[in-house]
């Protein structure tokens, strides 16, 4: 806060001189009248009343109205309001005063500085004094005084070589001396060695009867990794009855990780009737956010609403934040709903709980709430603000957002620009993210990275690049973060070079064993198509998260090796791991190409068995898994009773009507949707064409293919095309079918001829199907199933001299058709057969079943009966 001392003498201009020369304002009283309002906390007046005083044409002397006991009261309200200039002031009426000796005006001078963010004054007035004046160098408060300083403001080096200096000094450090050093000492060997000398310290000097210290040294060992050194400290303690020592031990467990002591902790204080603060209730309850303990947690509630916390900022904050962990919002809510005056901390922790369980739209309504109540956001409220733009792309609140915040010094917070970055990145403005980033003066690893991820979503991969090649010429060190992006940008190019040069400088620079950066080279080598190079990076890895063993089932699954994924699956639970939504949905997806009924079961079941929260993504694969696998009931009933669906469920549900030939229902189902509001797409027409085909529905097929374009402003695809020509195919038009080709407004494509030259076969037309054989090799020439088509046209229409001519052809080109294949789910394995393959373990009971079949078959025709017995040996 800063004050406009003119303003405050015409404030005070009122004031008659025999006012201030009276007795009432003599300077006696005056500073008296000082001292208290800064004794009241009333700083702000204090200050004025100062400067009214000593700007007064009666006083013209600063000396004759302001005392040494007054000082340090005024150098106290500086401090508060952080006012240096004013400080200064005050130290040059101190100077001229004489009284920079006194050991209370040094000591507040210098703590005066420190607060006002001003070490390097407060240093220089402890070396003048500590130079020239004897008697003050053996004052242990002015050395406490500048080792805090130092301490404060991370120069612990030479927080040190004061606390040494004092001590060669002959000045004997006191409790709060040591318990300053205790708290300086961080996670290093060398810091734990000269904390367990000051420990032995304490104990030849008779301090370990001191809580301050008996705190510290819990702090000390706690932070130094050492829990149980600590909990001797604590066990050690004749009186156990200070709640700090029990807060610092209850926090010190939770904050090395063992969660579990800490909670035993808190019972044992409870049960010795210790007084619980807010802070004791903070601390559990963060040791029950991050022990996953939310049944505990609850217990704490009731406690705390028992001494009358429930109403305390700091309490509920963490109360709210264990709720939302569990996606308990509702609960947390009811939390935020009852505290009456809400600080910033609660205003953020509820906006916090709403982005992260995807409820965006209620934390911009909290946001607004906010604003209302008059409370100012800071780097932590619009950083989440943008982040819940950034999550339902909404560009015009975060354009909002960023022009508030452009007038505020906020803007400038590396955090909030990082955010800025994101959203507009994925709101697919790439221009204004760049933009943004262009105006930053200070750029950190975290929005080189932004940029570097804003740049790959909207498929600007060259940019990416471009931006890395920066970040190494400036000398940043690129993290895990950057390089995962880097990675995706060479997959996106797809450029299998520079991918495999990009994963040796990741094995140079140390990152091989880090797992974001694995899981984006597993990614980009399925995007190559090398799953053999994905595996090898997969088994290379040293750890591996829930992304890792995501990646690799994906890219199998991308890879046409299902069973690969699908044998993955299960070693995520053995190796500790839960599956979440994608793990489902990627095994569901790889089970479904191979129709493995069984298994789909087997995974559903794990689903309702283990009460795994499933998202719309994996209900709509397990229905998609049901279609595919014949069982339209089954994926029917999880049509019916899901609480929402979206434009994937619909389409795979009128998909698979019409893939079981119930065209009816389809149609029945497409009505539904658009009853209930949800526009078709390009996909639902694709299905609901398919259905008319499969049904001979032509009328119908072709009214809805004219209404996309005209009612949805859908503009028909390829597969469109293609689905239009199979539909007058099967019905036997051909002419229609060719005239169609002919009117295509794009270039035919090979499925669209192929697809007429399979309706040719079916119809026998040599003419037309020679026409499509003919396109279709222009365009794949070296595809040896097109030849197999014409073939088999020439064969089925007796033209034997024709078929020859062709099998000569493509036995000069070394062509040949893929074999065929089929499979078979027998006791849970799936079991493939190729066309003229021997080679499968089945393969003679399968020849002798078919002979049976056979045998039985030539019985019929011989006497005209049936027979009741056909053996199976399967």
């Amino acid at each position: 806060m800063h004050f406009n001392f003119p303003s405050i003498s015409r404030k005070f201009s009122n004031l008659r001189a025999s006012d201030l020369s009276s007795s009432s304002s003599s300077p006696s009283s005056i500073n008296a009248k000082i001292r208290a309002l800064v004794q009241q906390g009333q700083y702000s007046e204090a200050l004025q009343l100062y400067s009214t005083t000593t700007t007064s044409t009666h006083h013209s002397l600063h000396q004759q109205t302001t005392d040494k006991f007054t000082f340090p009261s005024l150098l106290k309200a500086c401090a508060a309001l952080s006012h240096h200039h004013l400080g200064k002031k005050i130290h040059g009426s101190i100077t001229t005063s004489g009284l920079q000796s006194d050991p209370y005006i040094a000591t507040s001078l210098i703590n005066m500085y420190i607060k006002c963010g001003s070490l390097s004054d407060a240093a220089l007035v402890f070396e003048r004094i500590s130079d020239s004046e004897e008697n003050l160098v053996h004052d242990v408060t002015l050395w406490n005084s500048i080792i805090d300083g130092y301490f404060r403001y991370g120069y612990t080096d030479d927080g040190f070589i004061q606390f040494r200096r004092m001590q060669l000094l002959g000045v004997r450090p006191d409790a709060y001396t040591l318990s300053m050093v205790l708290r300086s000492f961080n996670d290093n060997l060398s810091d734990l060695l000269q904390g367990k000398q000051i420990h032995g310290y304490l104990l030849r000097n008779m301090f370990d009867h001191d809580p301050f210290l008996d705190t510290a040294l819990i702090d000390m060992y706690v932070n130094c990794g050492r829990s149980m050194e600590a909990c001797k400290v604590f066990d050690r303690l004749e009186d156990k009855s200070n709640t700090v020592t029990w807060n610092a031990i209850i926090s010190g467990f939770h904050r090395n990780g063992l969660w579990e002591r800490s909670l035993e902790f808190f019972v044992i204080m409870k049960s010795q009737s210790c007084k619980l603060e807010s802070s004791t209730f903070s601390s559990v309850l963060t040791a029950c956010s991050d022990g996953d303990d939310v049944v505990f947690g609850r217990e704490v509630h009731c406690d705390l609403i028992k001494l009358g916390f429930e109403r305390d900022p700091y309490v509920s904050t963490s109360l709210l934040t264990l709720y939302s962990k569990y996606r308990l919002v509702e609960d947390a809510k009811t939390v935020f709903d009852q505290i009456p005056d809400k600080e910033i901390e609660l205003w953020n922790a509820m906006i916090s709980a709403y982005i992260g369980n995807g409820y965006v739209h209620e934390a911009l309504n909290v946001y607004d709430q906010m604003r209302l109540s008059g409370s100012k956001s800071d780097s932590y409220t619009l950083s989440n603000i943008l982040s819940g733009c950034s999550m339902v792309l909404l560009y015009d609140f975060g354009r909002i957002v960023h022009g508030e915040l452009i007038k505020r010094p906020v803007q400038n917070n590396t955090s909030v620009q990082s955010s800025l970055l994101t959203m507009y990145s994925k709101c697919g403005t790439i221009q204004d993210a760049n933009l943004v980033f262009s105006t930053m003066k200070e750029k950190d690893v975290v929005t080189w990275s932004s940029m570097i991820s804003g740049f790959c979503q909207n498929r600007k991969f060259e940019e990416a690049l471009r931006l890395f090649k920066e970040i190494k010429a400036e000398g940043v060190e690129s993290d895990s973060t950057v390089m995962a992006s880097v990675v995706g940008a060479f997959a996106g190019l797809h450029d299998v070079e520079l991918g495999c040069g990009i994963h040796g400088f990741v094995i140079k620079n140390g990152m091989g064993s880090d797992v974001f950066v694995g899981s984006a080279l597993i990614d980009m080598y399925a995007k190559f198509g090398l799953p053999e190079m994905a595996g090898s990076v997969f088994s290379a890895m040293p750890q591996r998260n829930l992304v890792a063993w995501n990646s690799i089932i994906s890219c199998y699954n991308r890879n046409n090796l299902p069973e690969f994924s699908i044998n993955l699956f299960p070693r995520i639970i053995q190796h500790g791991l839960n599956p979440d939504s994608v793990s489902i949905t990627n095994v569901i997806v790889a089970i479904s190409s191979l129709a493995a009924l069984q298994k789909g079961k087997t995974v559903h079941g794990y689903l309702v068995r283990l009460k795994i929260q499933s998202d719309l993504q994996v209900v709509n694969a397990l229905m998609d898994m049901y279609i595919k696998s014949g069982c339209l009931k089954y994926a029917q009933f999880i049509f019916e009773n899901m609480p929402e669906r979206n434009i994937i469920t619909w389409n795979s549900m009128i998909s698979g009507y019409g893939s079981h030939g119930d065209c009816v229902k389809a149609f029945k189902l497409f009505d539904e949707m658009k009853g209930s509001g949800v526009p078709p797409d390009e996909i639902t027409f694709l299905a609901l064409i398919s259905s008319c085909s499969h049904s001979g529905l032509i009328e119908e097929g072709l009214r809805l293919f004219q209404s996309m374009k005209r009612d949805y402003g859908i503009e028909p695809g390829m597969e469109h095309y293609v689905n239009m020509v199979s539909l007058f195919g099967r019905a036997g038009l051909l002419d229609e079918a060719y005239r169609f080709v002919q009117r295509m407004p794009i270039e035919p494509d090979k499925s669209v001829w192929l697809c007429l030259l399979c309706a040719c076969r079916t119809h026998c037309n040599i003419q037309l199907g020679e026409l499509a054989a003919e396109e279709l090799l222009k365009l794949e020439p070296t595809r040896g199933s097109n030849y197999i088509q014409l073939l088999n046209l020439y064969g089925e229409g007796e033209l034997w001299e024709k078929a020859a001519n062709l099998r000569m052809c493509m036995r000069e080109r070394g062509l040949k058709k893929n074999p065929g294949c089929s499979w078979i789910e027998i006791k849970d394995q799936v079991d493939v057969f190729f066309s003229g393959d021997s080679s499968s373990p089945w393969t003679l009971e399968i020849y002798d079943t078919l002979w049976n079949l056979r045998r039985n078959m030539e019985g019929e025709e011989e006497d005209g009966s049936t027979s009741d017995e056909v053996t199976f040996n399967l």
